[in-house]
């Protein structure tokens, strides 16, 4: 349909322009000396900007395009619905200072070598010129900022300023003829982050509580179905998700018992789990043992023809200081709009400096040796990593599906992609076990995302639960409680995805190999599950 196309990518140049932080994402390098503008009439011309695209989407038919158009235009409407819905009913930037960070944007200038350094260097003068402003901006339209997110924030900022002390100076030394304009702006990027960390500090030495980080019932669903893009109301979800706890149980309590002998009991799977932890990596370990362990997956993924490979760079590092306090791991592919040759990151995190050596054991325990390995499946091959790079490789009319990946698509598959791993037997009867309480973790991610901020479950009663029929070290139940509070909705993506993209998994038709089948649910870029299903005619 030729009227579709020219609309979805004057669309989508909008919302890139709206954005610079998600145009770096994706790859487009237009904005990269800008950061995003938060102010009250920035906020209000990005809000009449989606409301227009929401309109013109609307009036076109899509009974008439082929299967691609047709996904892509319920795609990029969805994503318009949801920009607005984030601009006007959640209103994060009003009370999340997170949301105000530049690192990231930050550190895509420094460790993507995707032009050379005097390029990166002139977007990264823009970009460190433009903080002062933006922070002006945070103070003044932050309102009743809950105190878990002020913590985390004043953590996160300080990562950012160590970024511009600590990165800074190594790129300049590849060009110092770009000093004189960086530096100074680099100086005042430092006081200007130095004056919001007082800021941060004396809201949370005033002891205000600031706002409750629960969102409630009517916001959260509403969040909820924008974030999941599926039919499946709440109510299902929690009902799936409890089902399949007990389910996986069974499991792990049969698994166990294969593993350490005696009944198919808690106290075995504990027992079990107990022996698993004791064989684990330490901060100054922890990176080289996933390097290895991605080594094993690639192996055995290539050994049981599982998918087709692809031989684009990851790189395995720590975890840098701005992004942690929020998750363990994380992947950090190019964007599919990228077009220099630059590598993944696959970034784990040691942990923090302050820890006590019980809270670090703690840690490790939890990340023990197989359960590493299970990570890496999920982070790397064949999940995140492996998806990504084949998501990368799907072209389109328009470039709807390179802003518009699914979150739960990219959950699902990372989950399944564990649980096909360790039904092969990859890493034995010990992955197997970590597989299985990740199973656990999953399933409670969506009942305590949706009790805490829906029906105000306790902190002690989410803790017993996760440390109780999810088998947790007690410092990755406190995590997980304060991550379900600085985020929502994102944990129901695992368990919601996994289920859709099983489904879509166990539906290969007769004759299809597992490698056909799984390459083939793969070459549609990262769309949501239930686009998948029809495009791939389930």
């Amino acid at each position: 349909m030729p009227e579709f196309v020219p609309l979805a990518e004057r669309i989508v140049d909008a919302i890139l322009q709206s954005d610079p932080g998600l145009a770096s994402g994706a790859g487009d390098h237009r904005y990269d000396d800008r950061i995003p503008d938060l102010s009250p009439g920035a906020v209000a011309d990005q809000t009449s900007m989606l409301r227009d695209a929401a309109d013109a989407l609307s009036g076109i038919d899509p009974e008439a395009f082929g299967p691609e158009d047709q996904a892509d235009h319920a795609i990029l409407s969805a994503m318009v619905e949801r920009g607005l819905f984030e601009l006007s009913d959640v209103r994060e930037h009003e009370w999340n200072p997170l949301h105000h960070n530049p690192g990231p944007l930050l550190h895509a200038l420094i460790a993507r070598q995707f032009a050379p350094a005097e390029e990166r260097l002139t977007s990264m003068g823009g970009r460190l010129a433009a903080i002062p402003d933006a922070l002006a901006t945070a103070r003044a339209v932050l309102r009743d900022v809950p105190r878990i997110h002020a913590e985390t924030a004043v953590g996160q900022f300080a990562g950012t300023a160590a970024l511009i002390r600590d990165e800074l100076p190594a790129l300049l030394e590849q060009e110092p003829g770009m000093r004189p304009a960086v530096e100074p702006a680099a100086a005042a990027a430092l006081a200007a982050l130095g004056e919001f960390d007082g800021w941060l500090r004396a809201r949370l030495e005033s002891g205000e509580p600031g706002r409750d980080p629960r969102l409630g019932r009517p916001l959260w669903e509403a969040r909820l179905w924008h974030t999941l893009d599926t039919e499946l109301p709440a109510a299902e979800v929690l009902s799936r998700a409890r089902q399949r706890l007990d389910q996986v149980g069974e499991q792990l309590r049969a698994a166990a018992a294969e593993l350490v002998g005696g009944p198919a009991s808690d106290e075995t799977v504990r027992r079990a789990l107990d022996t698993l932890a004791a064989e684990h990596p330490d901060d100054a370990t922890i990176v080289d043992l996933a390097k290895v362990t991605m080594a094993e997956a690639t192996e055995f993924v290539r050994k049981h023809d599982i998918m087709t490979l692809v031989d684009d760079p990851c790189v395995i590092e720590e975890m840098p200081e701005f992004a942690r306090g929020v998750a363990v791991a994380y992947c950090d592919p190019p964007g599919p709009l990228e077009t220099a040759d630059v590598p993944t990151f696959y970034c784990i995190s040691p942990t923090p400096a302050g820890w006590s050596p019980e809270r670090v054991e703690s840690f490790y325990r939890e990340y023990n040796s197989h359960m590493i390995r299970d990570l890496t499946v999920h982070e790397a091959m064949p999940g995140h990593f492996l998806q990504l790079a084949h998501a990368r490789r799907f072209r389109a009319d328009t470039r709807v599906r390179a802003l518009g990946w699914s979150g739960p698509f990219c959950e699902g598959w990372a989950v399944y992609a564990e649980e096909l791993m360790a039904d092969l037997g990859f890493g034995g009867l010990p992955v197997r076990l970590q597989q299985l309480k990740m199973q656990l973790r999953m399933s409670l991610n969506a009942i305590i995302d949706q009790l805490v901020h829906c029906d105000d479950l306790p902190e002690a009663e989410a803790m017993a639960l996760m440390t109780g029929r999810g088998f947790q070290e007690e410092g990755e139940a406190a995590g997980k409680w304060r991550r379900a509070l600085l985020t929502s909705t994102q944990l129901s993506t695992y368990f919601v995805g996994y289920t859709e993209v099983a489904e879509i998994a166990a539906a290969r038709p007769f004759g299809a190999t597992p490698k056909a089948w799984h390459d083939a649910m793969l070459a549609h870029g990262s769309p949501p599950p239930r686009h998948l299903r029809t495009l791939v005619g389930v």
